[in-house]
């Protein structure tokens, strides 16, 4: 059965039932056995996130702990994304409106940025006043 089988605990949300909230408890239950914390974390974040296919957010949350989750290194990667193309969004927007229609190459250069350099690039837009000022900042943020 997969409640009884670490490797396969992620996916038991996703069997049959004519009691969700049966299931989802004795899911916590098995996941709250696990010794090993960090193991723990990680069967977690994957049984919340695959949970999320088939429950109410509310009644993950009620049975899940949410605090395990976000100590997990994969929702803490999936958070980080998150933020990341939201940095993104942001500055391609703060761009747009200073400059229009910006060429797809330093659209993409913007894109590759990370998280931080996108949050400096919105910072330097204050400074910024000219496509040739932008790919100068770019160039410095790739060889940095």
């Amino acid at each position: 059965m997969f409640i009884d089988n670490q490797a396969l605990l992620p996916l038991a949300p996703l069997t049959r039932t004519n009691f969700p909230q049966g299931l989802l408890s004795q899911i916590a239950e098995s996941i709250a056995r696990i010794p090993d914390r960090k193991t723990r974390q990680d069967i977690a974040a994957y049984t919340e996130i695959l949970a999320g296919l088939k429950f109410d957010k509310n009644l993950i949350c009620q049975l899940l702990r949410e605090d395990i989750m976000q100590e997990s290194v994969i929702y803490q990667d999936i958070l980080q994304k998150g933020q990341q193309q939201e940095a993104f969004n942001f500055c391609l927007s703060l761009l747009n409106e200073r400059f229009g229609e910006v060429d797809g190459s330093i659209i993409e250069r913007v894109r590759a940025l990370n998280k931080e350099q996108l949050e400096a690039l919105g910072r330097a837009m204050l400074r910024i006043l000219s496509i040739t000022d932008l790919v100068a900042f770019l160039e410095q943020q790739e060889n940095s």
